[in-house]
């Protein structure tokens, strides 16, 4: 029997603080939204999350909800994953969390009824709970319909502390969306939305017996809640389309916060998917819920529009993915294109990104030794992994493999560069990890010049021509695109908007000292583009495989 944890274990303090390290390691930022909603610690609460990325969605919120604020979040994790000896089932284990079986896995004998027990005990002494109601990871670009044991656990507490006046529960819910999941040094955003508190006393229809469209109701709300923070899409292109929307809309790059990003992206595919695009709303606070809400577990929004209006935007999507092939094909982004250079001055431009790529490809190159067996290594693993299954049930696995396997080699290169240097080791204890990280800093910034360096050479090779024949093309779509942004209620003048919100989000450049100084930081490097990742090339595709039906 799982009791309430009232400390924090060792063990968790330990794992929350070596995967801080190592999800800042491999995301370049993880940006976190209205963390002032979590609850302090002592106050009973459930964290409700999509899930897209299999056991990193748990590691991402355990390491980024600050301690002050939860010492503790009491975490699920499918059955299966326990009893095993691996370091992945040790780890589960160890931070004290609850198995629950999946009908997947157990059919008919599906039975979490102590399950279930221990975690409304859990909060009913005050400890925050961290469930993910889809009840399964895949590798999907949108939500799955959640499912209603996250409304019935809350239930079931309400109803269990029903004679404590002072008893409140907080339902928070969080959207999770990683630009690029499984990349490395991609970006990730943690939204955390406004809360909900339920009294016993103002809910009686969440105390037993209870109408099983209450249950349902409550779960729209948080698919509904949920949904509004990420990008949720029924199919990749849509997807696609909606993120060049987005930077054709607001061509911004990171001097727009990546929430702000990520919602106008989201609001492009609504309008493109057939639904009632919600509103821009400049606060962000959502009304609290009703019982007496649609049942339905799409709500308003998903309904369909005019059949009209969405034929049009059915064509613009299209235009919007040609456009994206063409891209593609050149190898180019759509800034580019906005932005096109004088000849000359793009002549100087590549001269300028081939010296700085090579200079950085040179002083990498000591760094990129104890870099190779991790990149192996783990280049490895994730091919065997892709083996054993379809894309939608191993990618949303491979970022959890590339991170534990990417740390069981790190550790395995620094204990060697102890080993062999062991007369200089108090040196070597500090210089290695120091080497290493700049050598990626540099990496970075050698493959971001790479990248500039080839868009250049095509836009040069590209000729007059066909340059201005691609930008009347662009024109014309960008025309399109703010007509669809003034239909959907964005706001009109997107540059000035947008660069006046927001704090100092990592990524992000604010005016001209700050674009200059921030380039050379240590610590972080400057992003230009929020879609960027450590690869040779922009990723703007995603791979093709069969979803579950």
């Amino acid at each position: 029997m799982v009791e309430a944890a009232k400390a924090e274990p060792w063990t968790y303090f330990f794992i929350r603080l070596l995967f801080r390290f190592v999800l800042n390691v491999f995301y370049g930022s993880i940006v976190i939204e209205n963390e002032h909603y979590i609850p302090p610690n002592g106050t009973p609460c459930v964290i409700a999350a999509n899930h897209s990325n299999s056991l990193t969605d748990a590691i991402l919120l355990i390491a980024s909800v600050p301690r002050k604020r939860r010492s503790l979040l009491r975490m699920t994790a499918k059955d299966t994953q326990f009893g095993k000896k691996t370091f992945t089932s040790w780890l589960i284990e160890s931070v004290g969390t609850v198995p629950i079986k999946r009908q997947r896995e157990h059919g008919d004998d599906t039975d979490n009824t102590v399950a279930m027990e221990n975690l409304v005990k859990s909060l009913g002494a005050g400890d925050c709970v961290c469930l993910f109601p889809e009840g399964m990871s895949r590798y999907h670009p949108g939500m799955a319909p959640m499912k209603t044991g996250v409304a019935r656990i809350i239930s079931d507490t309400l109803t269990a502390e029903k004679d404590r006046d002072d008893f409140e529960l907080t339902l928070l819910t969080a959207s999770i969306t990683y630009m690029h999941r499984e990349r490395f040094r991609s970006d990730v955003l943690i939204s955390f939305n406004p809360p909900l508190k339920l009294r016993p006393k103002d809910f009686p229809q969440l105390v037993r017996p209870v109408d099983f469209a209450t249950i349902r109701s409550l779960t729209a709300f948080m698919q509904s809640q949920v949904s509004s923070g990420t990008i949720d899409a029924p199919n990749w292109n849509i997807v696609r389309v909606a993120k060049l929307a987005a930077r054709m809309y607001a061509p911004l790059g990171t001097s727009m916060t990546l929430g702000d990003h990520v919602r106008v992206t989201r609001i492009f595919a609504d309008a493109f998917s057939g639904r009632i695009a919600q509103k821009w709303e400049e606060s962000g606070e959502q009304g609290g819920w009703k019982s007496d809400q649609s049942d339905t577990t799409e709500g308003k929004s998903r309904d369909t529009e005019n059949k009209e209006i969405q034929q049009k935007r059915d064509i613009l999507a299209k235009d919007l993915g040609e456009y994206q092939d063409f891209l593609t094909h050149l190898g180019i982004k759509d800034e580019r294109i906005r932005r096109a250079l004088p000849r000359a001055f793009l002549f100087y431009r590549i001269i300028l990104r081939l010296s700085w790529m090579l200079f950085l490809l040179t002083i990498s190159i000591p760094g990129l030794i104890l870099w190779a067996p991790i990149y192996a290594t783990t280049s490895y693993a994730v091919w065997r992994f892709k083996l054993s299954g379809p894309i939608w049930d191993t990618f949303d696995e491979i970022a959890q493999y590339k991170m534990i396997y990417g740390l069981a080699s790190g550790v395995f290169v620094y204990a060697f560069c102890l080993a062999v240097s062991w007369p200089i080791s108090f040196a070597t204890v500090w210089m290695v990890p120091l080497i290493m990280w700049l050598t990626l800093r540099w990496w970075e910034d050698a493959v971001s010049a790479a990248r500039a360096l080839n868009a250049l050479l095509r836009l040069f090779l590209l000729g007059r021509h066909e340059l201005g024949r691609t930008k009347a093309w662009r024109e014309k779509l960008y025309g399109r695109v703010m007509d669809l942004a003034a239909d959907i209620g964005l706001p009109s003048d997107p540059e000035s908007y947008f660069t006046s919100r927001g704090g100092r989000e990592k990524g992000r450049i604010r005016g001209n000292w700050e674009s200059g100084s921030r380039y050379f930081s240590l610590r972080r490097r400057r992003k230009r583009d929020w879609n960027e990742a450590l690869r040779w090339y922009d990723v703007t595709d995603y791979p093709a495989g069969e979803t579950p039906s």
